[in-house]
């Protein structure tokens, strides 16, 4: 009796098993209005109920535009994957996925196929595996010719949607979302983070000690910096208890602090990627053009543009203040060098804070994260409240589209830390 007794108790906390029993229905369903500790100021020229219609309204269009059906499994149940691009229609990356999942999780409640679609996207995760580590996913599908491996981010911000699906409606239906967040878990660290470095890698397909006939050109010490997620370390430490995720943050410090000193200290800007000064370890310097991906692989851009939403998340959820300083000096650099007008906002900056060339363009992706960095300062309200009217109404493609969602819903004090 005693036994029993126990178990219930551990039941009623949401302690039993591997994650809390399913409840009937989202356990913290949209709206959620989270009071956050590190929060200077809010988007104050619309009241709450104003900026959860804005919500409710990207999400709609959001879902539209970029969530499609994509066939169904052998049981005969629905999966869903998230659009490319609306010009690659047919392509899907696990980056795209980790953000659908997230989005969904949020909008429990608000939108009744939320599990159901959480789901069908996990399961399409589930069924392209990468060839490398089959625990992570292979980054883009169909794959593109040059090896079906894993991206870090994509594979974190899965990882993340799981245990919010698990806050949101427990482990105990049809996927246990707790045994599944830890299995990924359990992968990014041994295939994805750097054994001496403890930045993450790339994905799974980097030899942490780099290969001579790329002349030590990926390794552990050539990271993404957008893939430093300090508040999602946060949660994968408290998770599973493995003191390895404080190391995680701790690198992702020690790399940015580095950079800012040596290459930004007027601006705070990072680069899309970094890598050594030296051969291997610290300090990091940004990559050189060409390094992964294009000739702005060392500037500010479209990589790099999502570090103030990543940094902020962990202002905002946790009050950290080394995070806090640096949105400090990048969020009042941006406020100085547009005059407070994001019209003015240059898509890609050098780090010395130069507009990239070619780029003088407005786009959400950029702003978005700008105005949560703003939401950590309690002296620009103004700018904050340009850079909302900005972007809560305004839609370009998948991936501008879902980084200004997930935004929102920090802007909104909709989001909230499983």
């Amino acid at each position: 009796m005693r036994a029993l007794r126990w178990l219930l108790v551990l039941a009623a906390l949401g302690l039993a098993g591997c994650g809390r029993e399913a409840p009937a229905g989202a356990a913290r369903p949209f709206p959620q209005h989270v009071g956050y500790p590190g929060q200077q100021a809010a988007p104050g020229r619309y009241p709450q109920e104003d900026l959860d219609a804005h919500v409710r309204a990207y999400y709609g269009e959001w879902k539209r535009r970029y969530l499609k059906v994509a066939g169904r499994d052998a049981a005969g149940r629905p999966l869903y994957r998230i659009v490319h691009s609306l010009k690659k229609p047919d392509e899907t990356v696990s980056e795209g996925m980790g953000y659908g999942m997230m989005i969904v999780a949020y909008l429990a409640g608000a939108d009744p196929e939320a599990r159901e679609l959480f789901d069908g996207l996990f399961r399409y995760v589930q069924a392209h595996p990468s060839d490398v580590d089959p625990r992570l996913m292979g980054w883009i599908q169909p794959p593109d010719g040059n090896g079906n491996d894993s991206a870090f981010d994509g594979d974190a911000d899965i990882a993340y949607a799981l245990l919010l699906a698990d806050r949101q409606w427990g482990s105990g239906g049809a996927v246990d979302y707790a045994a599944a967040a830890r299995t990924r878990l359990e992968a990014i660290a041994e295939s994805t983070v750097g054994p001496a470095s403890r930045l993450p890698m790339l994905g799974d397909w980097v030899d942490p000690g780099g290969r001579l006939e790329e002349d030590l050109k990926y390794t552990e010490f050539s990271p993404r910096i957008s893939d430093f997620m300090p508040a999602h370390f946060r949660a994968f430490g408290a998770f599973t208890g493995d003191a390895l995720w404080d190391e995680v943050e701790a690198a992702a410090r020690r790399a940015v602090s580095g950079l800012e000193e040596g290459y930004s200290p007027g601006t705070g800007l990072m680069p899309d990627f970094a890598r050594p000064v030296h051969d291997m370890g610290f300090p990091l310097k940004p990559v050189e053009p060409g390094f992964l991906e294009g000739p702005h692989d060392g500037d500010y851009d479209y990589n790099a543009g999502r570090y103030p939403w990543r940094a902020s998340t962990a202002v905002l959820l946790y009050g950290d203040a080394f995070w806090r300083e640096r949105m400090d000096k990048l969020s009042h650099w941006a406020e100085s060098a547009t005059g407070g007008d994001p019209a003015r906002l240059n898509a890609g900056y050098h780090l010395d804070g130069t507009p990239t060339e070619g780029q003088a363009y407005f786009t959400v992706f950029f702003a978005a994260p700008l105005a949560t960095a703003a939401m950590t300062q309690p002296d620009q309200q103004a700018w904050l409240d340009a850079l909302y009217e900005a972007i809560h109404d305004r839609h370009e493609d998948y991936y501008e589209d879902s980084v200004t969602l997930l935004n929102l819903l920090l802007l909104s004090n909709n989001y909230w830390a499983p």
